[in-house]
């Protein structure tokens, strides 16, 4: 079964005939996961770093990397008996704007707390597909681990 994860959300399964997707990620990482000892995966589509303010992600999380990727990780571990060592790591996503005028800078922004909330957990990241200026739509197979990485660019600032 396809398990497609949103802009803010999250997906794990341990069901072997699951593959979890996320589509047009731009600006936005995504971190997968996966437990080859347990055959589990997991997946997270962040759209900002961190929220705005204290206690501002308590009801969705995923939406911020510093909120979101720890739950991703620690689900992982407490739910389904992974460990952090044994977790492959991957990060997608974090494009630039092609607009010279934007100041936010959310996909290197996006990137950075990533990473840094990644080398917090002490966790690896085996792979890194990020910035550039297109648009990524991903999937990971439950059972092996695969990853399918498709780009398109992004033309005036959206994606196509």
């Amino acid at each position: 079964m396809d398990i497609v994860v949103g802009i803010g959300d999250l997906a794990i399964s341990n069901n072997e005939s699951d593959t979890i997707k996320t589509y047009a990620l731009a600006s936005c990482v995504a971190v997968t996961a996966y437990c080859p000892k347990k055959k589990v995966a997991g997946m997270i589509h962040v759209a900002l770093p961190s929220p705005p303010e204290k206690g501002y992600g308590i009801e969705k999380p995923g939406y911020y990397a510093t909120t979101g990727i720890p739950l991703l990780i620690n689900k992982l571990c407490s739910e389904f008996g992974c460990s952090r060592e044994d977790l492959n790591i991957n990060l997608f996503g974090g494009a630039e704007s092609i607009n010279k005028n934007d100041v936010f800078n959310i996909g290197i922004r996006n990137i950075e707390a990533a990473t840094m909330v990644l080398s917090k957990m002490k966790v690896r990241v085996r792979k890194a597909e990020v910035g550039g200026v297109q648009s990524r739509t991903l999937e990971i197979d439950v059972a092996e681990g695969n990853i399918k990485v498709s780009c398109q660019p992004i033309i005036y600032g959206h994606e196509y």
